[in-house]
């Protein structure tokens, strides 16, 4: 029988549920996704890092799991809250279950609660902080003791240590990409259109990276608040002096804004799921995209050598610069959504294009 778990809000409401997955209190940013499908993916993304994870679509943990649809190497948020948790999984791909997965991992989890109701609260309210814990003999404690909290050292916690390289069967380019907290599916979707590709870290210098005479430069996804990464911000400065083909997706599409003098706000409650509609100016088409961040680069602020090339079809948000200048191009949603949708695939396709005529 699963023991009784409760989660409370920084604004003194809780609500109660059963715990699975590890079993370990936790506190953290409370957000959700809208996405129905790809949790595995959602458990993954390390954009997610310091973040309690709210799922709305209501069953979770159907087709098991799979580790091959991995973003990461292991889970970087802090909890997971679903309606229901589905305890006996079915998928031929299928290799294990989610409550196994959390224990394994570290992650607790929460079910059998009100998510419909979690989730107007942020809605209404905007994200908030959060505890999950097995008991309320504290509760004013804790809500003073969470209220607080702020995800810190993102990037350097998510990103990759070491340098790593990807070979492409037909290599025909070489590509630099700098992991801010990066999801695997950005790199094969590179690897596959025949870049051999260099995975570096986010603290990398542009010298560095210059002296592995890159073709192109990706900047990746990746957690928190971008306006932390001074250094980084420093880097792309210099690195776009050089006029090298660079695209940039979610956190990569803010911090290379920032480098260019834009600014960035932290949004009520975010962009987080499969269904965000974003508009691409020049055509007047909208695109269904996957999206996953809390900050946005705000739409006055882009300097004279660029401009919006994608806006939020919801709220208006910047979804996309286009510089002039420079060879370069960003997005805030993801292109390589593997969960889905894939609409905005075609990206990776104008990078090469990019690429390939700056050669």
């Amino acid at each position: 029988m699963s023991r009784t778990a409760y989660l409370i809000l920084e604004n003194g409401k809780y609500f109660e549920g059963k715990a699975f997955g590890a079993e370990k209190e936790t506190t953290g940013e409370l957000v959700f996704t809208t996405a129905m499908t790809g949790y595995l993916e959602t458990l993954t993304d390390p954009s997610y890092y310091g973040q309690v994870v709210i799922q709305t679509f209501p069953l979770i943990g159907n087709y098991g799991v799979i580790p091959s649809d991995f973003e990461s190497e292991s889970p970087a948020l802090k909890a997971y809250i679903v309606r229901n948790w589905c305890q006996a999984p079915s998928n031929f791909r299928c290799e294990g279950d989610l409550d196994t997965f959390l224990k394994s991992a570290g992650i607790p989890g929460l079910y059998d609660i009100d998510t419909r109701a979690l989730t107007r609260i942020v809605r209404e309210f905007g994200v908030m902080n959060c505890k999950l814990t097995y008991t309320l003999d504290n509760l004013d404690k804790d809500v003073e003791e969470i209220k607080p909290y702020k995800v810190t050292e993102a990037v350097s916690s998510t990103s990759t240590k070491d340098k790593q390289v990807f070979k492409a069967e037909k290599p025909e380019r070489e590509v630099v990409l700098i992991d801010y907290g990066a999801k695997h599916n950005i790199g094969r979707e590179l690897v596959k259109r025949g870049c051999n590709l260099t995975v570096v870290p986010y603290n990398t210098s542009a010298e560095e990276i210059l002296s592995l005479d890159p073709d192109g430069i990706m900047l990746s996804n990746g957690p928190g608040d971008p306006q932390e990464n001074t250094e980084a911000i420093e880097q792309l400065k210099k690195l776009c002096e050089k006029k090298i083909p660079t695209f940039g997706i979610c956190l990569g599409h803010q911090l290379l804004a920032l480098s260019q003098g834009a600014k960035t706000e932290k949004l009520h409650y975010g962009h987080r799921g499969a269904n965000q509609p974003a508009k691409e100016i020049k055509t007047d088409r909208v695109f269904i995209t996957s999206q996953n961040h809390g900050y946005a680069v705000i739409n006055d602020s882009v300097p004279d050598n660029a401009e919006v090339s994608f806006v939020n079809g919801n709220d208006g948000t910047c979804e996309g610069v286009t510089y002039k200048d420079m060879p370069a191009f960003s997005v805030q949603f993801h292109p390589e959504a593997c969960g889905g949708p894939k609409d905005t695939a075609f990206l990776f396709d104008r990078f090469i294009e990019m690429i390939d005529e700056n050669k």
